[in-house]
């Protein structure tokens, strides 16, 4: 099935309750063309090189979203145009956003990544710490916290994937009546994207489902 067909369906089983990221790492610019060509403008990238890469050979009025786990040294390079990084889950991290936001002179939005998973290779926040690091992180004035990241454990126990996506959404909910600038709850990709939603997530990074599986 076409990436536009695919954008189209997904559109329609999410309709207007989250935003599509479409998750183009490794994706070529031709496949990002044909989904930018169906009004696709906010795409998801995980490595730093790629994602600056194809910055500057795409449009600009594409909205770059960095959802993978960030190293600091890598800051520097997407600092002038990144909208939104997923992955804030560290003080030494939202530190060096911070200095690179002063020096482009402007705010950059992030998304705390909670960790839900058991799984070891699973990157984030232990939610028992959010509260405390939360207030840590107001001493940045080049960060807007504008919520939260999560993903589950990478499994077909769907009761399983239900239960972390649920406790996510009860974090979240706390979070944004304490605090009215939590406005994204980021969870759900290709394979679990509707239960997401069904758990109160209004954003989703979709990749395979658009694009088809990978070959590497």
């Amino acid at each position: 099935m076409s990436v536009k067909n695919q954008i189209s369906i997904i559109n329609d089983e999410i309709k207007d309750k989250a935003e599509l990221i479409a998750v183009s790492k490794t994706r070529s610019i031709e496949e990002i063309i044909e989904a930018y060509d169906q009004g696709q403008k906010k795409f998801g990238e995980n490595r730093v090189n790629e994602l600056a890469e194809k910055y500057h050979n795409l449009p600009k009025d594409i909205e770059w979203h960095m959802i993978g786990h960030l190293q600091k040294n890598k800051v520097k390079y997407i600092s002038e145009f990144i909208s939104l990084i997923h992955s804030l889950d560290r003080l030494s991290l939202a530190k060096e956003i911070d200095k690179n936001a002063k020096k482009e002179n402007r705010s950059i939005d992030c998304l705390i990544q909670i960790k839900i998973s058991n799984d070891e290779s699973k990157y984030g926040l232990n939610p028992k710490l959010l509260d405390s690091f939360y207030i840590d992180l107001k001493q940045f004035e080049n960060i807007n916290i504008v919520g939260l990241m999560a993903m589950a454990t990478f499994t077909k126990d769907q009761n399983l994937i239900d239960q972390e996506f649920r406790e996510m959404e009860s974090l979240f909910k706390k979070m944004k009546t304490i605090y009215p600038n939590f406005k994204i709850l980021s969870i759900g990709m290709s394979d679990d994207y509707l239960l997401a939603i069904s758990n109160g997530s209004n954003m989703i990074r979709v990749g395979s489902k658009i694009f088809g599986k990978r070959n590497y």
